[in-house]
């Protein structure tokens, strides 16, 4: 699908460069691996061949057996100089992870491996992905380099919060997850092709929601739920890797969103419904995979509730608006509407049927929030999706896998309208209410 050139350079975190480039290659991506000297001290150049099934290297005068092709493409001629041939033809190049001392070399522009000569020849899009001691992260020098960085084009992963290497230490460092990784590299690659018109959903214009809403009881206080936006934004990702126009309204969502997608955060419901009824006129296909909140106070407080006697207050909920539904009610010939159901247990999936026909859309994507290791929070799920022409069983997966299984459902309907006469790259077809 894409060429994908990653840099390893040498922190303890190059495992999970590992990691990334084993998603890449299961995703059907041609991968290439530059790796520094030192980052071989954490993970050997055998571990990347092994994944890639290409030769690794990591010194400007070394001979490339490939000639400075990816996995799958023809061998050249005739031997080219490696730290150019690789970035020419690479379609994206992730530096994961970006040690300090990477950091800094590369907002200098210097150029002393072949990692970072790489990273000066290329013309692709270039993604660096910070690893580091916490205080290292926090130090001026490091933030300065960063800021120069993301001035100069280069998109700049933020690193996560969590436990670090050295032993008791926690703080902001982390390398960020594989399949995020991924995302923001498939994110990139996908705007670059929609731009020229390239890929299955080339010409479409997906809307997609994540996370979950909050209503406000006072100033501190919130009916929410446990949606962390993942599927939302693996949509997103996925749906841009594959050409589409993609914009993504995010509510509540801490997780960065993948870059180079339009973004509109919104917070409570009815936040929600005004965003979603703007751009959905506009769009072909929607991805309806926030979770929003059925109630909320009828009276919310300015202020903070005092606790006063112990005396616990009345909160009177009213409904809010059905934001699936009423889009559903508005919607113009040949427009896609996927639905996300979050059932509890036995009857997901009747549930799900139910939705597909009281909402009227054509799709509802079911899973079983009551199972711990799947759905919200997880980075992994499983679901059922639903259509009127029958059910397809999504076993449990990445994330970023659920999504590929939505977007070929998608593809699936988008194809069955074209063979009736209608179009894809325009409307999307002639969409009937179900």
């Amino acid at each position: 699908m894409a060429r994908l050139l990653l840099g390893v350079s040498g922190g303890i975190a190059a495992y999970k460069a590992l990691e990334a480039a084993r998603l890449a290659v299961r995703g059907g991506h041609s991968v290439r691996v530059l790796q520094t000297p030192a980052s071989e001290r954490f993970v050997g150049r055998a571990s990347f061949e092994a994944i890639t099934g290409a030769p690794v290297l990591g010194d400007e005068f070394e001979p490339d057996p490939a000639r400075g092709s990816f996995p799958g493409d023809p061998l050249p001629e005739r031997a080219p100089i490696s730290h150019l041939a690789l970035v020419e033809r690479a379609e994206v190049y992730l530096i994961a992870p970006a040690t300090a001392n990477t950091l800094a070399k590369l907002a200098g522009g210097h150029a002393d491996n072949l990692l970072l000569a790489a990273a000066l020849a290329a013309r692709c899009p270039v993604v660096v992905a910070p690893a580091m001691n916490n205080h290292m992260y926090a130090n001026p020098a490091t933030q300065a380099n960063v800021a120069t960085l993301s001035e100069r084009g280069i998109v700049v992963l933020p690193p996560g919060e969590g436990e670090l290497a050295s032993h008791g230490e926690h703080g902001t460092g982390r390398l960020p997850e594989p399949a995020d990784l991924l995302a923001a590299c498939e994110a990139l690659v996908g705007a670059g092709r929609a731009a020229g018109a390239v890929g299955s959903l080339a010409g479409l214009h997906v809307l997609v929601t994540a996370g979950g809403t909050r209503e406000p009881i006072d100033s501190v206080r919130f009916l929410g739920n446990r949606s962390s936006g993942r599927m939302g934004l693996a949509l997103a990702a996925r749906a841009a890797a594959r050409g589409a126009q993609v914009t993504l309204i995010a509510a509540n969502v801490e997780l960065a969103a993948p870059p180079g997608i339009r973004t509109l955060a919104v917070g409570t419901a009815a936040e929600l419904l005004a965003a979603c009824r703007s751009e959905f006129p506009a769009a072909d296909v929607l991805l309806m995979a926030a979770a929003v909140a059925d109630f909320r106070p009828v009276a919310p407080v300015a202020e903070k509730i005092k606790k006063g006697r112990g005396v616990p207050p009345a909160i009177e909920l009213g409904a809010t608006t059905d934001v699936l539904a009423s889009l559903a009610a508005e919607r113009r010939p040949g427009q896609l509407l996927v639905g996300f159901a979050a059932e509890h247990g036995s009857g997901a999936v009747a549930h799900g049927r139910g939705k597909l026909v009281e909402k009227g859309v054509d799709v509802v994507v079911v899973n079983d929030i009551s199972r711990s290791d799947i759905g919200f929070g997880s980075e992994a799920n499983e679901v059922t999706i639903v259509a009127a022409d029958g059910e397809r069983e999504v076993s449990r997966r990445g994330k970023q896998e659920v999504a590929d299984a939505v977007l070929d459902e998608i593809e699936r309907l988008l194809g069955q309208r074209e063979a009736i006469g209608g179009s894809a790259r325009t409307r999307a077809g002639s969409a009937a209410r179900v």
